[in-house]
């Protein structure tokens, strides 16, 4: 059964100016600026109201394809709040017996971790462009890394995590590594 005609829309927040052309949305906000590409979807974006409202609609579509209007408006969200607040993870260093040593440096760019279950070989991770790592001043073996990108931010924590795997051990006894604890936007 095909739909004829969906619309959904999504109203901008106060203070961000939004541009979107040929399915080209730029949000540019007080954190900076970001842009996504939605050319590959057969659906019309435009603003309504004067600006103060994206509008997503689409023609003769199957309900599988329609569930696209409703990401492309959660894409578009997820740029207000990147630009709006960052976005934010949170990384326990988990370890049983050999502390990880965790060290920041290009400004923030860059992680190097020592001492992964006791193995001499040095991690380099490095950060995806607009996002930084820092450690938590509060809490000890905590990395948080935040960026206005949630993809780049989500990928570099993947990044991290992926660093430290237990290779050739049983992973159900050997539980160290790097995990998220908690993600979400940054609490001002």
């Amino acid at each position: 059964m095909r739909t004829l005609c969906q619309e959904e829309s999504i109203t901008v927040p106060k203070g961000l100016k939004i541009t979107i052309k040929s399915k080209m949305v730029k949000v540019t906000g007080k954190h900076g600026s970001l842009e996504r590409n939605f050319k590959h979807l057969p659906i019309e974006l435009w603003l309504a109201n004067g600006g103060k409202e994206v509008k997503a609609r689409m023609y003769f579509a199957k309900s599988k394809q329609l569930s696209m209007l409703r990401s492309v408006c959660s894409h578009i969200s997820n740029l207000f709040e990147g630009v709006e607040k960052k976005f934010e993870y949170k990384m326990r260093l988990v370890y049983a017996h050999f502390p990880i040593n965790a060290n920041i440096i290009n400004g923030g760019k860059t992680l190097e971790l020592r001492n992964f279950l006791g193995e001499k070989i040095v991690r380099t991770v490095h950060m995806l462009p607009g996002v930084l790592v820092e450690k938590s001043a509060s809490t000890k073996d905590e990395l948080v890394i935040t960026g206005t990108d949630i993809e780049l931010t989500g990928r570099s924590a993947a990044l991290v995590h992926q660093s430290c795997l237990v290779k050739d051990k049983d992973i159900r006894k050997f539980l160290d590594g790097v995990y998220v604890s908690s993600h979400g936007t940054k609490e001002e």
